[in-house]
């Protein structure tokens, strides 16, 4: 009876399997993550509290959330027992879409913010405000959250009724449901994101050789318009790296989920895939601190406790 999750339970118990040693560290690597993913995003959170910031801001939340609930629980479902109960499962996999989802929206408002920026820089500021941005941010997580809660909502009426034994942690997935979570969750976003980063970069290319033929003959009263072009090329750069990364990474997911959807890919290959999911989150405030100057200065005044001291706010950080 020692080898049964639940023993008092003979008859429906799961049996607890051997925990190999390439088990054993894809747990301890699960764990790494999700620790890299809380302090890295941590700091991010606490250094981007402008309002320009705030695009950045949520996809720092969404990526904070999902190293401090969903990298926990998926090291607690590698143990084969799942101890935590059938509710807490189906919140488990409700978490899981619901961050994953905001971080792929958070990207598509991302690459509408830098669309805009550059290829319409005219209207801009005009039509990309704090309470506009804030509110596109608050719909894009309640769809997020309505996605999430409808499409698990049976699972979350009646927790555990596809397992098939005491301390499985399991959601049947149809092929069907698979395939529309796929095209909706993916194809779609992901072309949206590529086609604006395409019209992006062109534009961008063309206004950066504007500026170099023009660069000896810049006026005292067009340096402003200059500077402010070259802040959103930098900017439209160092984003473009960060959506780069998202797709490298979400991509060779989804794509072998979608290649193997009537089989179930090798062990070695599926672990690959999820490790480039789940160390997504800690590349983005890496790639902050090798583009953003200020966020390596932030960093050092929170490392340093110094923005516990009065006037810390005032601090400038450019």
């Amino acid at each position: 009876m020692g080898d049964l999750c639940f023993p008092q339970l003979l008859n429906v118990s799961c049996r607890i399997r051997k925990i190999s040693q390439s088990r054993t560290a894809q747990i301890y690597l699960f764990s790494l993550f999700s620790v890299l993913s809380v302090s890295l995003n941590l700091l991010v959170i606490i250094s981007l509290h402008t309002p320009t910031n705030l695009l950045l801001l949520s996809l720092a939340v969404s990526d904070f959330l999902h190293g401090l609930v969903v990298l926990p629980l998926q090291t607690h479902d590698f143990g084969d027992c799942w101890l935590l109960g059938d509710l807490i499962c189906s919140l488990y996999y409700i978490a899981t879409s619901l961050f994953t989802n905001a971080s792929i929206g958070d990207m598509i408002l991302i690459s509408v913010d830098r669309y805009m920026a550059i290829c319409d820089p005219l209207y801009y500021r005009s039509r990309v405000t704090v309470t506009r941005v804030k509110m596109w941010i608050c719909v894009c997580w309640c769809f997020c959250l309505l996605y999430s809660g409808v499409g698990y909502r049976d699972d979350l009426a009646q927790p555990g009724r596809f397992k098939s034994c005491e301390g499985q942690c399991y959601i049947y997935y149809g092929n069907t449901e698979m395939t529309v979570d796929i095209v909706l969750t993916f194809i779609a976003p992901i072309t949206l994101i590529i086609i604006l980063y395409m019209r992006v970069f062109v534009v961008a290319v063309s206004q950066a050789r504007s500026m170099r033929s023009h660069v000896g003959a810049v006026t005292l009263q067009h340096s402003g318009t200059i500077r402010t072009k070259k802040s959103e090329l930098k900017a439209a750069r160092t984003l473009g790296v960060v959506v780069l990364v998202f797709l490298i990474c979400f991509c060779s997911y989804y794509i072998l989920l979608f290649i193997f959807l009537q089989n179930i890919p090798s062990y070695l290959i599926m672990l690959i895939t999820s490790c480039l999911v789940y160390i997504n989150p800690c590349l983005n405030p890496l790639i902050y601190a090798l583009f953003y100057p200020w966020f390596r200065k932030s960093i050092r005044l929170i490392l340093s406790l110094q923005i516990l001291q009065p006037g810390s706010r005032e601090t400038n950080m450019l």
